[in-house]
């Protein structure tokens, strides 16, 4: 079991690497060596408990990308108090109720998202500090007098992050994630991706996303190595910065994956290749998907056109992001699996939460040091959250193969049970994506009054592509046969998203039925 906390790992940092790059943050002129980041923390936390906040506090965080928004974070979590990141992507109704259900004690909010969230900020029920936080400039608080003995009592089990997930079945739940889940997420993105202090990654992903917080801040920090963090994902520039700032390894999910492949369609491919091939890109070692299931055709089409190994891995908020990855050249990777376990368990289990055997579909649980504490003041979601020997029910459907590989085909509220039949959706996406004019695909069971459900799917094209209903429906026959093909196709100009970039796939039955 870890001992660590995000303060030990800052701190061991300064140490040992003192002048070596953590941050850089290529919109800005700013940069962040270790001695620097410690530094920072220990301002912010001074600064903040000069302003009366104690251990335990929530402080919350509507800002972008950057280097502030890093030291926020990683002070808050070095001060001993909670950090509550929260989606700018979710509307305003739902960063309301985020707001007074987690109990923020402060607001970090750039100016932009204070005017966007105004109303939601204004209306809450609880009273809170609002603090305006430029990009450069920093947070514009009262230069208090510090403190000048910080005790740094933080214990490995006390909480660090807040993370509300997205909440598609409902309003919703704040996953407590404490030091130790939190340094752990870090060292198992390390141990899976054989991370070194000479190894610096790409951000794009946002911060207050698991994928971003733990895979590329903590992951970096638990390994000695550095990032490079812009606002957001641009296609337009995404190889030049990987070029520009030596990025070794990049986290990305299936929709950036889809951009920048319908980029390079509409561009010189060759060109392209030749361009990925130049000396300064020859330090990438490798990219990863997470956050979402990554189609086999997309991971081989990637490495096909830009020449990187493409590593498939598997993470959840409520384990501190990665649970599973495909090993690193040249170890077996499996097109269409997330990989292995990588510093926790994970088993297939029946609904009574017995182990099954190889090849079986049945219900991931995953045990682990990376495992949340339970769910903020939601006592209903805690219980069923967990078998009683601390197995946590992830929610996802798969199978294990004979060498130990998981196979994820669906999550248990998306199942398509057609005429008693269960059809796994993930089934129906694989064969669309091999169609050379589907961008992005998603299965779904729609109500029928003779099957129960019948399956249905909705695309988005790729650019200048065009495909009606019926060629798409015969190409899932020729793959799938008749009866999991879906029965109707429905062509959207975007598919519904997650802040991970993941396709929330029950929001398509509102979509289509909207639409008709």
């Amino acid at each position: 079991m870890l001992t660590m906390t995000v303060r030990m790992c800052v701190d061991r940092g300064a140490e040992t690497q003192g002048g070596s790059s953590f941050l850089v943050a290529p919109e800005s002129t700013l940069t962040l060596d270790y001695a620097g980041l410690q530094r920072e923390c220990r301002q912010i936390e001074s600064t903040l408990t000069a302003m009366g906040l104690k251990s335990g506090d929530k402080v919350a965080f509507l800002l972008d990308n950057g280097h502030w928004t890093v030291s926020l974070l990683l002070g808050t979590m070095y001060a001993g108090l909670v950090a509550v990141p929260l989606n700018v992507l979710a509307g305003p109704q739902s960063v309301r109720y985020i707001l007074e259900h987690c109990d923020a004690t402060v607001l970090f909010c750039s100016k932009k998202h204070r005017t966007e969230f105004g109303d939601a900020i204004d209306t809450c029920s609880r009273a809170f500090t609002v603090i305006e936080t430029d990009e450069e400039t920093g947070p514009r608080w009262a230069r208090l007098t510090p403190r000048t003995h910080l005790d740094g009592s933080v214990e490995p089990s006390d909480d660090a992050l807040l993370l509300y997930t997205s909440g598609t079945t409902g309003v919703p739940k704040g996953v407590r994630l404490s030091h130790r889940a939190v340094v752990t997420g870090g060292h198992n993105t390390a141990m899976a991706h054989a991370l070194t202090p000479g190894d610096r990654a790409l951000c794009v992903l946002p911060l207050y996303h698991i994928n971003g917080e733990i895979v590329t801040v903590m992951g970096p920090l638990v390994s000695g190595g550095s990032v490079v963090m812009p606002h957001r994902f641009r296609a337009s520039e995404f190889w030049s910065l990987v070029m520009r700032e030596q990025c070794t390894w990049l986290s990305v999910v299936p929709t950036i994956i889809n951009y920048l492949l319908d980029r390079a369609a509409r561009e010189d491919v060759d060109g392209h290749i030749d361009f990925l091939r130049a000396p300064g890109l020859r330090q990438l070692r490798f990219a990863r998907s997470a956050s979402a299931p990554l189609p086999a055709s997309v991971q081989q089409q990637f490495e096909r056109v830009f020449g990187v190994p493409m590593i498939e891995t598997m993470g959840l908020t409520e384990t501190s992001a990665p649970i599973l990855s495909n090993p690193l050249p040249p170890a077996t990777r499996k097109p269409g699996s997330p990989g292995i376990p990588f510093g926790n368990e994970v088993q297939v289990a029946d609904e009574r939460g017995r182990p099954v055997a190889d090849l079986v579909t049945g219900e991931l649980l995953v045990r682990g040091d990376n495992v949340l504490t339970g769910y903020y003041k939601n006592d209903a979601a805690n219980r069923s959250a967990f078998w009683p020997d601390g197995w946590f029910r992830t929610g996802d459907l798969g199978y294990r193969d004979a060498e130990g590989y998981l196979f994820i085909t669906g999550r248990l509220k998306e199942l398509i049970i057609k005429g008693g039949e269960n059809i796994a959706p993930r089934e129906v996406d694989d064969a669309l994506y091999l169609h050379e004019s589907v961008l992005e695909a998603a299965a779904f069971g729609a109500q029928d009054d003779v099957y129960g459900q019948e399956v249905h799917a909705c695309v988005c094209l790729r650019h200048h592509c065009h495909v009606d209903e019926h060629e798409l429906i015969d190409h899932c026959r020729r793959h799938l046969g008749t009866f999991k093909a879906p029965s109707r196709i429905h062509f959207l100009k975007a598919l519904p998203k997650g802040p991970s970039g993941k396709i929330q796939r029950l929001k398509l039955i509102e979509l289509v039925a909207a639409k008709s």
